[in-house]
């Protein structure tokens, strides 16, 4: 049998053509724009091509505006490694920026970052970046507060299974959603969120300005941003009905008298109350009251989403919510506590055994400097500026050169106008992709590398009961190249080809992956595959690797002093002494409501809140210019989003085009109405490929790409996470023809 796997899923493969495995129960809708994704040679980049200006020596100009030669692998190899060691001698190795990010492949080997890394490594290193953009916030926040990672939290997250079978209320702050749960990063055979959310019993409540982003149960219509103003004041109502659970607060938590005198306003003048949060979050006092007593008379699964730490503050959030938790005092308990990204991926919660999968090794970076993930444009901006990340000072690099491969800033990245200011300022520019991206389109030198629809790989997933072995759909576009071949190559220029490949072909390193799970599960009761019995396989099925009814954090609420946490004091921080120490105004030590840098409580008239979520068509901007995505736009524009009275007010029309604008940049999209959502927002999912014009002396993306309006600015001097989901805009309708597209073919050609 002939299979492959994606981020969204696993496939067999029947000529040409793919159909999901037979036993995934809710296939993802974004798998049916792969194939013609990956066929669309008006995307693709089929030769090694080299920016006209960069070869005049423009000095990036040009660099987001400009004609490109192809040339042959060889010359292209050249002139990267010419760069590679121009740069390390002239201004060392602190100079390169190594910016390999995203979900390129569910491969374990061809995996974009670990290719790069290895050459880059191999040459004395690079700046790298730290976390996510999924999740910086938690990824910093969470050893503070609970000892453990983001990651090893999400390893023990209580299981679906056990939400089932004994959670009778299921809160979910920013939603519980199978479009979200679509994919999983490293792969995944079986989609199950909707089940497992149609088999919870219990109450479900949906607290989010959408009401599609939970597809059953209530709706709880909240103001966007103000999700730490309703827990806090849960918390207090919590309090003050003596509602909360002060055994559990005494026993496993540490700061609970700092954080109750800020619920009572002891120190700012401010009780946390429902009264104050009301009008803030725009829910009545009676309901949150009402809540509050429920939560404390169920068995409580408090569900935080990865959107909601993705704001201005976003550590807030996450803080507030672990508080609010614990006053309940069900963390530990069958059924109940603390949840981070329900959904968020199709694995968090997933009754599985962890697996632990062997990897390429990366080498090791001589450069111990690296920078937040988020601040990309800052640090191409202000090379030796000063910016706080965990509390700490730090100087942004000076870049001369970027070397970026299996990613798309100029899609997930904020303030795209603003990176594209930065993007024009280092030397040189590397992108190696299998498609013309936005990103692509703004390097000096392009490498055309397969999609995974054209190599060999493996998808090892920790939580999932499957092993893939990936075959081949079609023969590689073009002159593509796979990542693998591409590193080598560049490292035979650099002259060290034999410490890249180790002699070893893709197919050699393939089967020494193998060879280390045989090794890995020698000693259980089950017999792994050889290699070529698994590739005949296709697929094998780990046995008796489902069913965990796990409960986060059991074994530490049971007996604290046994398991004592990670934390400064040993158990969960309500009040963090290390945080409070480093005197941030932007992230105090304890869970605190802070006013986001844009909101609608104080906002100009006619703004709106900005919804920028994941769509149900693709992964990020990946598979935008295949058949499913494309198919769901209209002329071409993705379209947004408003409530009908919102767009009545306004003028504008249902199936028609709005221009969606503010300070930092404009788009158009198509407009469809729905009442479904809050009248003070509008939603335009994310992902579309940048494509920026002229039109009528303004620089307008007409595609429906929202992070031309996003913000650039860091959570807090904390976790310096992304702060996608704090915009405001105005929207008008557009009456004007539709400029025309420039992502549908590819970038100009010229002769050398």
């Amino acid at each position: 049998m002939k299979l492959t796997a994606a981020h969204w899923g696993t496939y067999e493969i029947k000529g040409d053509q793919l159909h999901p495995v037979k036993d995934d129960p809710e296939p993802s809708r974004i798998g049916k724009g792969w194939v013609s994704a990956a066929r669309d040679t008006n995307s693709r980049i089929l030769r090694p091509a080299i920016r006209k200006g960069w070869l005049e020596g423009d000095k990036g100009t040009k660099r987001c505006d400009d004609v490109y030669v192809e040339v042959s692998w060889e010359q292209a190899a050249k002139l990267v490694a010419g760069e590679v060691r121009r740069v390390v001698t002239d201004h060392g190795n602190e100079a390169i920026f190594g910016g390999s990010y995203g979900w390129a492949s569910a491969g374990r080997f061809h995996h974009s970052q670990s290719q790069l890394r290895r050459f880059l490594n191999l040459a004395g290193g690079s700046i790298t970046s730290t976390e996510t953009y999924s999740h910086a916030a938690a990824e910093v926040l969470f050893p503070y507060i609970t000892g453990l990672t983001q990651a090893q939290f999400q390893e023990q997250t209580t299981s679906w299974l056990n939400l089932i079978e004994h959670c009778t209320l299921l809160v979910g702050f920013g939603g519980i959603s199978g479009r979200t749960g679509q994919v999983s990063s490293s792969g995944l055979s079986r989609h199950e969120t909707e089940s497992w959310m149609a088999a919870l019993k219990g109450r479900k409540i949906n607290i989010s300005p959408q009401q599609s982003d939970m597809t059953s149960g209530e709706w709880l219509s909240i103001r966007p941003g103000t999700d730490v103003a309703l827990m806090l004041a849960l918390c207090h109502t919590l309090l003050i009905n003596e509602w909360h659970d002060e055994g559990f607060l005494e026993r496993c938590t540490s700061g609970w008298p700092t954080f109750r005198a800020y619920l009572l306003g002891e120190g700012d003048g401010q009780a946390k109350s429902a009264d104050w949060a009301a009008p803030i979050c725009d829910i009545p006092t009676e309901q949150i009251i009402a809540l509050a007593k429920d939560m404390a008379t169920n068995r409580t699964m408090i569900n935080v989403s990865f959107s909601l730490q993705r704001s201005d503050h976003g550590e807030q959030a996450l803080w507030a919510g672990w508080a609010l938790a614990a006053m309940i005092g069900q963390i530990g308990q069958p059924g109940g506590g603390f949840g981070f990204g329900y959904s968020g991926v199709g694995t968090i919660g997933r009754p599985t055994k962890i697996t632990r999968w062997p990897s390429l090794s990366q080498g090791k970076n001589a450069v111990k400097r690296t920078i937040p993930v988020a601040r990309i444009t800052d640090m191409l901006l202000n090379p030796g500026g000063e910016y706080f990340y965990k509390g700490h000072p730090y100087q942004y690099p000076d870049i001369k050169l970027i070397f970026w491969s299996g990613g798309n800033p100029f899609h997930h990245h904020q303030d795209l106008h603003r990176l594209q200011k930065g993007w024009q300022k280092p030397d040189t520019v590397v992108v190696c992709d299998h498609s013309w991206t936005a990103t692509a389109r703004r390097a000096d030198i392009v490498l055309p590398a397969t999609s995974p629809l054209e190599r060999t790989d493996i998808m090892m997933q920790k939580t999932d009961p499957s092993v893939i072995y990936m075959s081949p759909m079609f023969e590689p576009l073009g002159d593509a190249k796979d990542d693998f071949d591409i590193m080598r190559l560049l490292s035979a220029e650099m002259g060290y080809e034999q410490a890249f490949s180790e002699g070893q072909d893709a197919e050699g390193w393939l089967r020494i992956l193998w060879e280390k799970v045989q090794k890995r599960f020698d000693k259980n009761d089950f017999e792994v595959p050889d290699f070529e019995s698994f590739k005949a396989m296709g697929r094998f099925e780990l046995p008796d690797h489902g069913d965990e009814d796990r409960v986060a954090l059991a074994d530490f609420v049971k007996d604290p002093d046994a398991h004592q946490l990670g934390t400064e004091s040993g158990k969960l921080t309500l009040f963090n002494e290390t945080i409070a120490g480093y005197r941030l105004s932007d992230c105090p030590g304890h869970p605190s409501w802070i006013q986001p840098i844009e909101n609608l409580t104080n906002a100009p008239d006619g703004a709106l809140h900005l919804i920028s979520a994941q769509p149900w068509t693709r992964l990020h901007s990946q598979n935008d210019r295949g058949a499913e995505s494309v198919g769901s736009k209209r002329e071409g524009r993705e379209i947004c989003f408003l409530h009908p009275e919102t767009a009545k007010e306004r003028g504008i029309k249902d199936g028609g085009f709005v221009r969606i604008f503010n300070e930092r940049g404009a788009t158009l999209a198509a407009i469809s109405v729905t009442d479904g959502m809050r009248r003070d927002c509008i939603s335009l999912p994310t992902g579309a490929w940048l494509d920026i014009a002229q039109v009528d002396g303004e620089a307008l993306e007409v595609h429906g790409n929202p992070n031309v309006l996003t913000i650039d600015k860091g959570t807090s001097g904390l976790a310096q996470g992304n702060i996608a989901h704090t915009t405001l805009v105005f929207v008008e309708s557009w009456d004007k023809p539709l400029p025309p597209l420039s992502i549908d073919k590819p970038p100009r050609f010229v002769d050398a």
